[in-house]
């Protein structure tokens, strides 16, 4: 009976072992794109009235939760039954990720003045409610996207183990994805308040004075440098996404790194697909007179 009992534990344990290597390994293999996530979905956490920050935060992380539910079983599912309907959502998403990371560029560069002159207008309860809600679901999009090729390269590092393992081990990592980069950015976005706190404290005195006000100068530096690698990380992620599923586009751009060639297809995507809305955008408004 208890030689049972410990061999049945000497198999839990094999178990165990069996998912934590094979969740390092997915792990390390989708640390890129965590990178990517990271960057991006911070610079999309961050804008918001100081109070709004984490409710903004933990609506995103629950839409982040949702959608790895909604995808997991939906990736199994064309795995198996469907393998081209994969590559075909992943070059959908990038198209949608490069055009987002131009038309911010497109933006910051020609309607910066516009913007500013519309701050004060924008500034109503309604329309600040309103925009929240909208960066909300814009946030919550993106990280589907950025979703759907994490649970593929998890998937992908597992293909030949049992189904149990590989249910296990694409669930782990996205909960360590989703509870990992949203955590940091949490994080992130309390940075001047944390500084805040340290200052009253000490009324502004010694280390922890010096900490607090280091905190609170550094977060709008933070939210600029993230605004730039949130947006290169579209760019990138997205000229990825073409870039390992194309062959065509692969031996293409064979010769030049992989960081540079994502971000040239990144861009050149990007911009076609912006130029192909704006135009669509242009005709409708031109039929409806």
């Amino acid at each position: 009976m208890a030689s049972g009992f410990f061999a049945l534990l000497d198999d839990i344990g094999a178990l165990m072992d069996d998912v934590a290597l094979a969740t390092k390994v997915a792990s390390q293999k989708t640390a890129g794109i965590l990178g990517d996530d990271l960057a991006v979905n911070a610079e999309k956490s961050t804008g918001f009235v100081s109070s709004r920050e984490l409710p903004v935060l933990w609506e995103i992380t629950k839409g982040s939760f949702l959608n790895k539910v909604i995808i997991i079983p939906i990736v199994f599912l064309l795995n198996v039954y469907l393998p081209v309907a994969i590559t075909i959502i992943l070059m959908v998403g990038g198209t949608y990720l490069a055009y987002e990371g131009v038309e911010k560029i497109v933006e910051y560069l020609f309607h910066r003045n516009h913007k500013k002159q519309n701050e004060v207008v924008l500034e109503s309860v309604e329309k600040s409610a309103d925009d929240e809600k909208k960066k909300i679901k814009d946030a919550i999009r993106t990280d589907f996207i950025l979703s759907l090729e994490i649970v593929i390269i998890a998937l992908s590092t597992v293909l030949n183990q049992e189904l149990w393992l590989r249910i296990v081990t694409v669930g782990a990592v996205a909960i360590i994805a989703t509870v990992g980069v949203y955590g940091v950015v949490a994080l992130i976005v309390r940075m001047d308040d944390a500084g805040l706190k340290l200052i009253r404290r000490t009324d502004g005195k010694g280390f922890s004075g010096a900490l607090g006000r280091l905190l609170v100068n550094a977060l709008p530096v933070v939210v600029k440098m993230l605004s730039v690698i949130g947006t290169i990380a579209l760019l990138m992620v997205a000229g990825g996404l073409f870039l390992h599923n194309v062959d065509y586009i692969h031996h293409l751009f064979i010769n030049l790194p992989e960081v540079v060639a994502s971000m040239i297809i990144g861009v050149v995507v990007g911009v076609a697909t912006l130029f192909i809305v704006l135009s669509a955008k242009r005709m409708i408004k031109v039929i409806k007179g």
